[in-house]
């Protein structure tokens, strides 16, 4: 077939063939790479495979969203308003955007080897890590179906350019996921952490090799703070007790407080539009793993050591309240009745109980799961708590130059340095206002009884003088005599209108034998 033995023989055909009508097309390029599966060896020898990875990773750059610069395929033979100009006339026709996931579902078609040769192509033509880690991630959830069920917060639509029916390459789960491991990039985001955690589920199920699962889990710690609760809650699959994979969470905790943020974020919007730079990573990982005790609290059968140590896995400082510990070890106690006093206690240990929010202080006093001696530390610097917090807001009030002022927020942010404690301190500040107006109010209401009983007085002496023997002498027109030495006293003589005087006249005269002198008193 050589041109040894005939001009233009088949061989040179072949490769003619090849050149001007395989290479040039996305179709053809594809199916050349499938039916080179099979004899994968001698493709290789004739560098079949090679230039169909070339060219396939060439027309995959055409797209110009991928690199992030305009493709000038038309060059300046664009009208202003975007359409297409042949010979100086405007045609219509215009540039039709491709999405860049747009080749994902053909090359998903290509065996694992071929897949990893294509990826790697791109990656030297300089295709942006975001885009590449979108065809991993495509064709991992595509021979993997346990990573679908986690992952269901995205949808990958189903987008094919070649015209024609693709068989499925036949794919050996544990290789890829091994191979897919050491492919994806050392990047950071939320959906790419979602990723590996559902590619440490996996690799937990198919029972990979430990390397691959010490890579996965040290990948997933490194960038723990954007990690998802209902991520984090891997199954234990082994014969473990437990429901949950405690110790592997452990084990991302030391990872990541081991390793130093070195790892970049994806470009923004672009694989993960929910990501946001956090700059407390320490203390959202301190939350999240308070969050995944409580969640992991109500198995019966995890041991308190484990919940000690898992707390304990990271330092003091990344809690600024213990309110989600203490919520963790509530949910714990609950579930565990049957725990020793003793155990409750040491389990106790590890929460501070200067670092208690008021809420947490005045649920923890009153709950009955709690030791007694646990009970008491709370109550105890509660109201040390209360009491700093009062002196503390009654000194700032007294030293103030405006008294009728309120209280300055950064004053407060002085006087109280948690913010479990803050409320307590505006509390009181409105409650000294309170008492303050109550005071005023009762000082009026002291001014106004004095008045009304001044009042009184004044009315009950006026009620005396009514009832005064000249003031009722007078009513019943009787004149009062002054007494001499030598009368009876209480006697008066009777003065009055003629007709009142010979009526009683009148009457005197009629009970002379019983005539008496008329007194008042």
């Amino acid at each position: 077939m050589t041109d040894e033995y005939g001009e233009d023989n088949l061989l040179s055909k072949s490769e003619n063939f090849f050149h001007k009508n395989v290479l040039h097309n996305w179709k053809d390029c594809i199916l050349a790479l499938q039916s080179s599966d099979l004899i994968i060896a001698r493709a290789e020898k004739l560098q079949i495979i090679s230039k169909c990875l070339s060219a396939l990773s060439m027309m995959v750059c055409t797209d110009p969203s991928l690199l992030g610069w305009p493709l000038m395929m038309y060059g300046s033979l664009l009208s202003p308003g975007g359409s297409i100009l042949w010979n100086g006339i405007n045609t219509g026709a215009r540039i039709q955007s491709v999405e860049s996931d747009w080749w994902f579902e053909d090359i998903s078609y290509l065996s694992v080897g071929l897949f990893v040769g294509l990826i790697n192509k791109m990656e030297t033509r300089g295709i942006r890590p975001e885009i590449l880690l979108g065809a991993i991630m495509y064709y991992a959830r595509k021979y993997l179906p346990g990573l679908s069920r986690w992952q269901s917060g995205q949808s990958w639509k189903t987008r094919t350019f070649a015209s024609f029916s693709l068989t499925p390459a036949a794919v050996d789960q544990k290789v890829l996921l091994e191979t897919i491991e050491k492919l994806i990039p050392e990047k950071k985001g939320k959906s790419f952490c979602r990723f590996l955690l559902g590619l440490l589920r996996v690799a937990l199920i198919l029972g990979v090799s430990q390397m691959c699962k010490d890579s996965l889990e040290r990948r997933v710690g490194m960038q723990l703070e954007v990690a998802t609760l209902d991520s984090l809650l891997i199954p234990a699959y082994s014969d473990s007790d437990t429901l949950y994979n405690v110790d592997c969470v452990e084990r991302m905790i030391h990872h990541f407080m081991s390793s130093e943020s070195t790892i970049t974020s994806f470009s923004p919007a672009s694989l993960d539009p929910e990501t946001s730079p956090s700059s407390e990573p320490l203390r959202n990982v301190a939350k999240l793993i308070d969050n995944y005790i409580a969640e992991v609290a109500s198995d019966i059968n995890l041991k308190p050591g484990k919940i000690r140590s898992l707390a304990e896995a990271l330092p003091e400082s990344s809690r600024p309240l213990h309110d989600g510990l203490y919520r963790a070890l509530d949910i714990y106690f609950k579930a565990h009745p049957w725990l020793s006093e003793k155990e409750k206690e040491e389990l106790c240990s590890i929460i501070d109980y200067q670092k208690l929010s008021i809420d947490a202080c005045a649920h923890a006093s009153q709950n009955a799961r709690l030791p007694l001696r646990v009970v008491l530390q709370v109550l105890f610097f509660e109201q040390m708590q209360l009491r700093t917090a009062l002196a503390g807001c009654l000194h700032a009030m007294d030293t103030e130059i405006a008294p009728a002022g309120p209280i300055p927020g950064d004053m407060l942010g002085q006087i109280v340095q948690r913010d479990g404690w803050k409320t307590v301190v505006r509390v009181n500040q409105v409650l000294k206002v309170d008492v303050d107006n109550m005071r005023s109010r009762v000082g009026e209401l002291e001014d106004e009884f004095s008045k009304i009983k001044q009042e009184m007085k004044r009315v009950t002496k006026s009620h005396s003088s009514l009832v005064s023997p000249r003031l009722v002498s007078r009513m019943i027109g009787c004149k009062l005599v002054p007494r001499s030495s030598d009368e009876q006293p209480d006697t008066a003589e009777i003065t009055g209108p003629k007709p009142r005087a010979s009526v009683e006249q009148a009457h005197r005269s009629h009970h002379s034998r019983h005539r008496k002198s008329f007194s008042l008193f």
